[in-house]
């Protein structure tokens, strides 16, 4: 699936192929602090599917727990995260942040992990009130 992806002032933008099967939210909590919020969604696009088509994020190394390195690509004006990518790998595979993804309506997650660190109230919301607009 061609996916179009902004950040959020619109100086940065890309598209990439990506398979909507592999959509995933991930629970860590470098992941909770990264995105200021409970997890996030990413889907994964081959190298050799993504274009960046305007601007130049900023990159952060992140070193996990593993010792590896993860590049965080980030949009130096507003701050959108846009994508990751192993920092020191032969092969990229960007991890896109399916919330800068136009299509992101049609990539709903199909797995979660990392799960032993999701905030528990993140894991059923169904219930609570609801609002259209605010």
């Amino acid at each position: 699936m061609k996916v179009n992806g902004k950040c959020h002032c619109g100086g940065i933008a890309y598209e990439a192929i990506v398979d909507p099967q592999r959509v995933a939210i991930c629970h860590c909590t470098d992941c909770q602090a990264l995105t200021g919020s409970a997890y996030r969604v990413s889907v994964p696009a081959a190298s050799e599917s993504f274009h960046l088509r305007r601007g130049s994020p900023a990159i952060y190394v992140k070193t996990g727990d593993s010792g590896a390195g993860r590049a965080q690509a980030f949009c130096p004006t507003c701050g959108s995260p846009l994508y990751t990518y192993a920092a020191d790998a032969d092969v990229v595979t960007y991890g896109l942040r399916v919330g800068c993804i136009e299509e992101r309506r049609e990539l709903p997650p199909k797995k979660q992990k990392w799960c032993n660190s999701a905030l528990d109230w993140s894991m059923d919301i169904a219930q609570l009130p609801r609002r259209d607009r605010e």
